[in-house]
């Protein structure tokens, strides 16, 4: 199931304009900050469609009710441009198991790419809910990789989320063909029509992880 954020109006699109606006882009902490709040959102938004369960908790007068997630929650993202985004999710899920993954395009001399997987942190996913975040979901091929190499590590979730700032409507496709769909949920802030041939996406943000911690060479 697909779910777009800012179809409806909420402060979410001041979030979304910022990030995108390149006079706003300049400061890099603000990016940085706008990326954790935006996952703050999202995560928001997730956790209503997840399992609860009363847990009956002590005051200083009395015991209170109250429905907690009964889910358990693994947070995973994708190196380096991810980190901030996910900060944001751990933020709220502040007791969340956590994973890390290396992927990076590997350029070629026709200006094509392969994305190559180098690193992975996880611990047991099996039965678990995922929460896969990445700011940018442009073709999809990266992301994909990177949950197959999860769950070839630490086993199969019971459901897994994918959550993006920006998407491509090429990558919200592919991972919807590539990933199964009846596990699967995918939350975007926005979702951009157009994906050019070295796969950016416009008018999309730029390079999130250079906005975020500065150019690599």
């Amino acid at each position: 199931m697909l779910h777009i954020l800012n179809q409806q109006n909420t402060l979410l699109n001041k979030f979304i304009a910022e990030i995108r606006d390149r006079s706003v882009q300049q400061d890099s902490m603000r990016f940085r900050r706008n990326l954790e709040r935006i996952g703050e959102v999202t995560a928001y938004e997730i956790s209503r469609t997840m399992n609860y369960e009363p847990r009956t908790v002590e005051t200083p007068l009395g015991e209170a009710v109250v429905q907690c997630i009964s889910d358990r929650v693994v947070l995973a993202t994708i190196l380096r441009a991810g980190l901030p985004f996910h900060q944001g999710f751990l933020n709220y899920f502040d007791d969340a198991q956590n994973a890390f993954v290396s992927a990076y395009r590997k350029s070629k001399k026709d200006g094509t790419f392969t994305v190559k997987v180098e690193y992975i942190s996880c611990g047991d996913l099996e039965g678990k809910t995922l929460l896969l975040v990445d700011p940018m979901l442009a073709t999809g091929s990266s992301l994909v990789l990177a949950w197959e190499a999860l769950c070839e590590r630490g086993g199969m979730p019971a459901h897994t989320h994918i959550a993006s700032v920006i998407a491509s409507e090429q990558g919200v496709d592919y991972v919807m063909k590539h990933m199964p769909r009846e596990h699967v949920s995918i939350w975007c802030a926005a979702v951009d029509e157009e994906l050019t041939s070295r796969a950016y996406i416009v008018p999309g943000i730029g390079d999130a992880g250079d906005l975020a911690y500065g150019e690599k060479i």
